[in-house]
C-alpha cells in the first residue's frame, strides 16, 4: 500500500465504498486506464487482481469499524459494499483467520501478547525473533519458488469437444451443448485466456496426445469431457489436465437431473478457476450463476438451434433457426436464445447486398438486450446490427461493452479487428485486436487463411515500428502459405526496416516477381525501389509497364505514388508525361481526407521548388498522430524532397516527426504488454 499509485487507487476506493456496484471497470474509468491496462499495474505493484485489491480495502476499512464497535457486522457490511453479509463474513475469514464477531477479541488478545512479550518474557523475544526469521527466510524462499513456478504457467486453456457416451447419437446435440456451455462461463473470466471453439473443433476425433493438442494451440491446461442424456437425468464426466505433463489437476463425475444443468456448469467453472489459481470477481460469480432460462424445453430447443448453428452452412442455419424460434415460443424471456437468433439472422444476410433480414436482426437484439441487459451475446447481435447500417462507430461501443462481460470473444475481437483495419482506421488498436485474436482463434483457419491473417498482423506490427515481432509473423505468414507473394514482398520491406538495405530489397522484389511475372503491385513496388536508389532508368522500365497494365484494365490505383513517377519521367525526359502525371496527383492530393493529406501537399511543393509552401504543408503534417513507421524511414531520403532536404527546417521537421512516431511507438508497446498482448521484455 505504500506505492503512491496503489494509495491513489485506495482513496477512490474509500470514496465509493459503500457503493457496491463500484468495481474493476468503475475503478478503470476513475483512473483513466483500460481494465487490462489497470489490471498489470496493480498485479504489478500488489501482487493481487484489481478486484482482490478492491475487496482488501474495502475489508481494511471493515476491520476498523468491527474494532470500534460501534456499529452492527450488517451494518458494516453494506457500509464498506458488500451487498450480502454472509458473502462479506466468507471473504473476511479468508483474509484474516476469523470471522468478524471476533474481531475485537482478536485485537484484546494481541494487545495482552505485546504487554505480555514486552514486560514479563523479554528473554524469549530473542530466542522466538531468530526462530520467526529463520522460519519466514525458509517459507519466503519455498513460497517465491511456488510462486515464480505458478507464474511460469499462464493462464490459458482449450475446452476439447466432449465425447457423447450414448449409443443414441440424437444426443450429440445437448452434450456439445453442455461443452459449449462451460466454454463460455470459462471466457466470462478475465484471468483466464480461452481458446475459441472453432480452433478446438478440429480435435474432435484428433488421435494427437495432450501435449501435442496443447503446443498446437498455445495452451497450459487442457478440459476434457464426456456426457450423455438419460431422460431427465444428466450424467457428465470432466478431467483438467496440465498440458505440459499430463497430469490430471481434477476430475468430476456428475449424476445429476436435468434442471441442475445451469449449476453444474458454474460449478465445473469455479472449479478450474480454483485448480489453476484464478480469482473469479463478485461481477463474474454473478455471471456465472444467472440462469438462462428456467424452462427446459425451451432449453432444450435452443442448444439443438446452437448445434446446426455452428455447422456453418446455409441449410443448417435455417434449420437451427426453427430451434431457436422454438425456444422463444417455450420461453419469450430467454435472452439468449434471441441474441443467437439475431446473429443467425445476421449470418443469413452477410454476403448479401440486400440486408433481407435486417428488421430481424434489430428486433432480436433489442429483445435480447430488453430481457438482459448485460449480456455479450445481446450486445454482439446490437453490434452486428449497427454493421450491418453500416454505423460503425455504434458497433464499435457494443462490441467493447461485450468484451467486458466476454473478455475471450473470438467473435467479437476479430470483429473489432477488422473494424480498425477497415472501417475506421486505428493502427493501434488494430494491432491489439490483431494480437489478441491470433491467440484465441489461428488454429481454427485453414493455412492459406492463416497464411493472410500473418500478413495482416505483420502489416500492423511494422507500420508501428515493431520490427523484430513483424519479422517473425511474417516468417509465420509464410509457414502457412510459402505462395503468398504479398507476404514476400512485405517482408522485403520489413527487411529494409531492419537492415536498411536496398539493394537487398530490390532482390527480394526481384525474387517474388520471378514466380508470377503478372504481379502488378510487385512491379509498381520495384519501380519505387529503383525510385529511391536513384536508378531512374530501371525505375522508369517498371513505371512505364505498371502504367500501361493499369490503364489497359482501367485501374484506379496507387494514384499516392504519382508524383514519383512524374519525377521519373522527367529524369527520362518525357516531361509532357510527368506533367500529366504530377497534376493528377496534385487535384489527388487536394481531395485527400486522411492525416497524409498534408504530407503529399509537401511533396508536390518540394517537387515544384516552391519551397516555403513545401515546409508550411510538413510542419502541417508533423501535427499528425498515428502515421506509418514508413513516414520517417523514407521520407528524409525521398528524392522528391531533394529541393528542401538541406533546408535547417526540414531536418527539425523530420527529427520532430521521427521522435513522435518513437514515443508514440513507446506509448502503444507499453499498453500492448500491460494488455498481455505483447511479451515484457
Amino acid at each position: 500500500m505504500e506505492n503512491e499509485f496503489l494509495l491513489e487507487l485506495k482513496k477512490i476506493i474509500l470514496q465509493n465504498i459503500s457503493n457496491d456496484q463500484f468495481g474493476v471497470s468503475e475503478l478503470a474509468n476513475e483512473v483513466g486506464m483500460s481494465r487490462s491496462n489497470l489490471l498489470r499495474k496493480v498485479q504489478k505493484h500488489s501482487q493481487l487482481s484489481v478486484s482482490q485489491f478492491i475487496r482488501q480495502v474495502r475489508l481494511e476499512e471493515a476491520l476498523g469499524m468491527l474494532i470500534q464497535g460501534d456499529k452492527t457486522i450488517s451494518e458494516i457490511s453494506y457500509e464498506v459494499g458488500f451487498s450480502s453479509t454472509s458473502y462479506f463474513t466468507k471473504c473476511f475469514r479468508e483474509q484474516y483467520g476469523y470471522p468478524p464477531g471476533e474481531a475485537n477479541k482478536q485485537s484484546e488478545n494481541k494487545d495482552v501478547l505485546i504487554e505480555s512479550s514486552s514486560n514479563k518474557w523479554k528473554w524469549i523475544t530473542g530466542a522466538v525473533a531468530l526462530v520467526l526469521i529463520l522460519v519466514t527466510i525458509t517459507s519466503t524462499i519455498y513460497l517465491n519458488q511456488k510462486a515464480k513456478a505458478l507464474e511460469n504457467i499462464d493462464h490459458s486453456i482449450a475446452v476439447l469437444p466432449f465425447i457423447n457416451d450414448s449409443a443414441d447419437s440424437s444426443n450429440v446435440y445437448f452434450v456439445n451443448g453442455l461443452m459449449e456451455s462451460i466454454l463460455n462461463n470459462l471466457q466470462q473470466l478475465e484471468d483466464l485466456k480461452v481458446v475459441s471453439r472453432t480452433s478446438v473443433e478440429k480435435y474432435r476425433n484428433s488421435n494427437k496426445t495432450i501435449p501435442e493438442i496443447a503446443n498446437e494451440l498455445g495452451v497450459s491446461y487442457i478440459l476434457e469431457g464426456s456426457g450423455q442424456k438419460v431422460g431427465e437425468s444428466i450424467r457428465l464426466s470432466v478431467q483438467l489436465i496440465m498440458a505440459n505433463n499430463d497430469d490430471h489437476l481434477w476430475a468430476q463425475q456428475y449424476n445429476r437431473e436435468l434442471s441442475d444443468v445451469f449449476q453444474i456448469q458454474s460449478e465445473v467453472a469455479e472449479k478450474i478457476a480454483e485448480r489453476i489459481h484464478i480469482i473469479i470477481t463478485p461481477e463474474e460469480k454473478q455471471r456465472l450463476n444467472e440462469i438462462p432460462t428456467d424452462n427446459m424445453l425451451a432449453y432444450d430447443y435452443f442448444l439443438k438451434g446452437l448445434d446446426l448453428f455452428n455447422y456453418g452452412n446455409i441449410e443448417s442455419l435455417r434449420t437451427g433457426i426453427a430451434f431457436l424460434h422454438k425456444a422463444i415460443d417455450e420461453d419469450e424471456d430467454f435472452a439468449r436464445a434471441h441474441a443467437a437468433l439475431a446473429l443467425a439472422y445476421h449470418f443469413l444476410d452477410i454476403f448479401q447486398e440486400d440486408k433481407q433480414y435486417a428488421d430481424s436482426v434489430t428486433y432480436y437484439a433489442d429483445m435480447s438486450l430488453l430481457y438482459q441487459p448485460k449480456l455479450a451475446q445481446g450486445m454482439t447481435a446490437k453490434a452486428m446490427q449497427f454493421i450491418n447500417e453500416y454505423d460503425y462507430e455504434q458497433a464499435i461501443i457494443y462490441l467493447e461493452k461485450a468484451l467486458e462481460y466476454n473478455p475471450n470473444s473470438a467473435l467479437v475481437i476479430n470483429t473489432l479487428s477488422e473494424l480498425y483495419t477497415n472501417h475506421i482506421p486505428d493502427t493501434e488498436k488494430y494491432l491489439e485486436y490483431a494480437l489478441k485474436g491470433i491467440s484465441l482463434d489461428i488454429a481454427s483457419n485453414d493455412s492459406s487463411t492463416a497464411s493472410y491473417i500473418y500478413l495482416h498482423l505483420s502489416n500492423a506490427l511494422i507500420q508501428t515500428g515493431f520490427t523484430n515481432e513483424a519479422i517473425t509473423a511474417i516468417d509465420q505468414s509464410l509457414a502457412y502459405n510459402p505462395e503468398n507473394l504479398f507476404s514476400e514482398y512485405v517482408k522485403a520491406y520489413i527487411l529494409y526496416a531492419r537492415d536498411r538495405n536496398l539493394d537487398q530489397t530490390k532482390t527480394l522484389l526481384l525474387e517474388a516477381l520471378s514466380r508470377d511475372t503478372t504481379r502488378l503491385d510487385i512491379i509498381q513496388e520495384l519501380g519505387n525501389t529503383c525510385y529511391y536508389l536513384r536508378d531512374w532508368e530501371t525505375s522508369y522500365q517498371y513505371f512505364k509497364k505498371f502504367l500501361y497494365i493499369k490503364d489497359l484494365y482501367q485501374l484506379d490505383i496507387y494514384i499516392h505514388k504519382y508524383a514519383e513517377i512524374a519525377l521519373v519521367y522527367d529524369k527520362m525526359g518525357n516531361s509532357e508525361k510527368s506533367k500529366q502525371l504530377l497534376d493528377q496527383y496534385k487535384r489527388f492530393a487536394d481531395n485527400d481526407e486522411s492525416i497524409y493529406q498534408h504530407l503529399n501537399l509537401s511533396s508536390y511543393y518540394s517537387y515544384i521548388g516552391n519551397k516555403e509552401k513545401a515546409l508550411y504543408h510538413l510542419e502541417l503534417f508533423s501535427k499528425e498522430d498515428n502515421y506509418q513507421y514508413w513516414i520517417p524511414l523514407f521520407i528524409p531520403n525521398d528524392p522528391i524532397m531533394d529541393n528542401i532536404k538541406d533546408d535547417p527546417a526540414f531536418k527539425q521537421l523530420m527529427d520532430k516527426i521521427e521522435t513522435k512516431f518513437w514515443v508514440n511507438h513507446e506509448r502503444l508497446k507499453t499498453r500492448l504488454v500491460e494488455a498481455q498482448v505483447l511479451p515484457d521484455k
